[in-house]
């Protein structure tokens, strides 16, 4: 597959995350600007790709893959790939989150130290990260912005990363590693073609379970428009 040209994100630190800071110096921010995804594929890509292609090898997907879907479960502190092969999701493997803040219920407002929960997609990739490496997703999403204009809340932070080390405040850190590996796979496949659900446990096992979060009033909508789209990634591999 071609690689896909994507821009790079570089990014000033917010209190809604406190994950990522700006690269200072205005040379070293257009080398990474014009270069730092491809540089990244050249120099980490090799190692990275030896390291997960195995496990789409295993499960009979190719790689890169042409869709990929993250679940991620905030209760058990995991990240699951899933690949789309021919129309049916493939579960390839799953990476632990070392750090991350907040418990049950989505994200509202800006310094909440929750992680979102909805649907998302992945919207830049910084290879200029302080945690190594990181991908940002689009909170606030559509769903996101509607519920807040329907409650007259503003201030929504932003500004929401997987990335690596093992310390986060609103972000998943997945350690250098698996970012790595995520990231490379992310570049290669397009993140416009990259889906994060983030579910707060794991709604295959145990439905949608609302009552657990009492407010906002809306949560049950949520957890059921996330369980609907849970129910395309079912087979887990050893699961």
């Amino acid at each position: 597959m071609a690689l896909y040209a994507v821009a790079v994100w570089l990014c000033v630190m917010v209190s809604g995350c406190g994950c990522e800071a700006a690269v200072t110096g205005p040379q070293e921010g257009a080398l990474y600007e014009e270069f730092g995804v491809e540089r990244v594929l050249s120099t980490i890509g090799p190692r990275a790709e030896a390291r997960i292609k195995p496990f789409f090898d295993r499960t009979g997907v190719p790689y890169p893959s042409f869709r990929l879907s993250f679940v991620v479960v905030k209760e058990e502190m995991v990240l699951e790939v899933w690949a789309e092969n021919e129309g049916k999701w493939t579960h390839v493997r799953d990476y632990e989150i070392l750090a991350a803040s907040g418990w049950h219920g989505p994200k509202l407002r800006r310094g909440d130290r929750q992680v979102p929960e909805g649907i998302y997609q992945i919207i830049a990739l910084n290879p200029a990260s302080q945690f190594h490496l990181s991908m940002k997703i689009n909170y606030p999403n559509d769903y996101d912005l509607q519920r807040a204009r329907d409650e007259n809340r503003s201030n929504l932070g932003g500004d929401i990363f997987i990335h690596g080390k093992d310390k986060s405040h609103g972000c998943l850190a997945v350690g250098d590693t698996a970012i790595e590996e995520l990231f490379v796979l992310v570049a290669k496949t397009g993140p416009n073609n990259v889906n994060v659900i983030i579910t707060p446990h794991d709604m295959r096992k145990y439905g949608p379970n609302p009552g657990r979060v009492s407010d906002p009033s809306w949560v049950p909508d949520l957890y059921n428009t996330i369980w609907r789209e849970l129910s395309k990634f079912k087979t887990r591999q050893g699961a």
